[in-house]
């Protein structure tokens, strides 16, 4: 099965957007599938409830973080994931994409779930 889709799966079986994108690496990360869903709990909804960053882009962040990271910054990967979640997804705040103040969802969760991945498999 494709990285993405485990990761959408993970969604639907008891995990959050930022779970399920962090647990969809847990194969290429050192830490536990319990670590990994403790560090994407906070980030169901987004952050700070739907007002801040979607949950699925917090945790691509995390995820090249932990691969990537040797004691300097990875702002510039961080810049590339970033606008490439944005072009894929259309936005990266959660009411945004969610339509909670318009009425139009622009990205549905699994959709904005498999892209995080794609972004983050695209920078590795």
């Amino acid at each position: 099965m494709e990285r993405k889709e485990l990761a959408v799966e993970l969604k639907h079986n008891g995990h959050n957007c930022a779970q399920a994108v962090l647990c969809a690496f847990e194969d290429e990360l050192q830490m536990s599938k319990d670590d990994l869903k403790k560090m994407g709990a906070a980030f169901g909804v987004g952050m700070g409830c739907m007002e801040g960053t979607c949950g699925a882009l917090i945790a691509a962040q995390m995820v090249m973080g932990l691969k990537k990271y040797e004691g300097a910054p990875v702002l510039r990967d961080a810049a590339g994931i970033l606008k490439e979640f944005e072009n894929k997804c259309g936005a990266t705040i959660c009411k945004d994409l969610k339509g909670r103040d318009t009425g139009v969802v622009i990205c549905e969760c699994d959709d904005c779930v498999r892209h995080a991945v794609e972004v983050v498999e695209g920078q590795m």
